[in-house]
């Protein structure tokens, strides 16, 4: 059995990444911790899991730590660089669902988090977590950063694209308008996350920059092998009234060569072996309650006009988004296969 550790398990992604692992063949999870939930039993706080846990919640002990196979840090940004390093020395693998191990560009990473790399070294080695697009790297990982959730919606919407050997798109006109649920923004305490603030509203924020702007431009440089052609992509996040989900509609400009492909079957082709993205038939039209709870995402294409292209792309922003695709890279670290525990279906209605 696998051992395992989680860093920050009074959040959403934290106890998400429990119920997944609970339900998980090969894992056992033996530290949960909560700086402010010590010795608490999880199930207290989070009755659904009544029945399939005894844990209780502990506070952060690196030693414990150590004793883990693996280690996911479900924290604020800055915590598992801190720690990383001791849990490598002690063959300890880390898997963080913040942004320490996203950005490969320190001057970006300093820029939008505000924090300053206290283990660069260590970042140079560690492996980016699109487990779809990276599979065989993160097969030799001791630390993956977890993709955002808005950048897996997107890369995993273009990539077919950006794969292929002609230039089928133009970067330049791509534009991301993103919709997520509202607990995308976490559990902490926020007047703005309020039921009466987002009851029956719909609005844009980070319209001048988000944090996940240059994510998806480092990401799709990296799939593309094409540098500083995506620094005009605009991207817009919304905040929508719902719980769990995320819709991003992603528009392009084809090229000649685009326009004339038949993207269906390519999209189809690109992802016909992968578990975990779908693409639809034509016309169709992916709703985020279909990859509630799951480890989803589901893809459809539009052409609504000669050389535009209008993608669709949805998945459940605590699983796919987060805990599912962390599950994910953690069989892909272990050797085990891709799916367990991620065999979830999605909730509906």
């Amino acid at each position: 059995m696998i051992t395992v550790g989680i860093v920050g398990g009074t959040g959403y992604t934290g106890v998400e990444l429990l119920r997944l692992l609970l339900r998980h063949p090969n894992v056992q999870v033996n530290v949960l911790t909560s700086r402010t939930e010590n010795g608490r039993r999880v199930d207290n706080m989070f009755p659904s899991l009544r029945g399939h846990t005894d844990l209780c919640y502990s506070d952060l002990n690196i030693d414990a730590l150590k004793n883990c196979d693996v280690v996911f840090f479900a924290t604020p940004h800055g915590v598992a660089m801190k720690y990383a390093a001791d849990l490598l020395a002690a063959n300890t693998k880390v898997v963080d669902l913040a942004a320490d191990f996203r950005l490969q560009n320190l001057e970006q990473f300093e820029k939008w988090y505000g924090l300053e790399h206290s283990c660069p070294d260590i970042l140079k080695e560690s492996v980016y977590g699109l487990s779809e697009l990276n599979r065989e790297k993160i097969k030799q990982a001791n630390v993956v950063g977890n993709p955002g959730c808005y950048p897996t919606t997107v890369q995993l919407g273009l990539a077919p694209l950006f794969k292929h050997s002609d230039a089928l798109v133009k970067p330049e006109s791509i534009i991301i308008d993103a919709k997520s649920g509202v607990s995308g923004a976490g559990r902490k305490a926020s007047l703005g996350m309020i039921y009466s603030e987002n009851a029956d509203n719909f609005k844009a924020y980070a319209v001048n920059g988000h944090r996940h702007h240059p994510e998806i431009v480092e990401a799709l440089e990296n799939i593309s092998g094409q540098k500083g052609v995506f620094n005009h992509i605009v991207f817009v996040p919304h905040l929508v009234p719902m719980i769990r989900g995320m819709l991003s509609t992603i528009y392009v400009d084809l090229t000649d060569v685009g326009d004339a492909l038949d993207l269906q079957s390519l999209y189809e082709q690109f992802y016909a072996n992968e578990q975990f993205v779908d693409v639809m038939p034509a016309n169709s039209s992916p709703e985020t309650r279909s990859v509630r709870g799951a480890n989803q995402l589901r893809i459809a294409l539009y052409k609504p006009q000669p050389k535009k292209l209008v993608i669709l792309s949805v998945q459940d922003n605590l699983v796919k988004g987060a805990a599912g695709q962390a599950v994910q890279n953690m069989n892909l670290m272990f050797g085990l296969s891709e799916s367990a525990g991620l065999d979830g279906i999605g909730l509906l209605p």
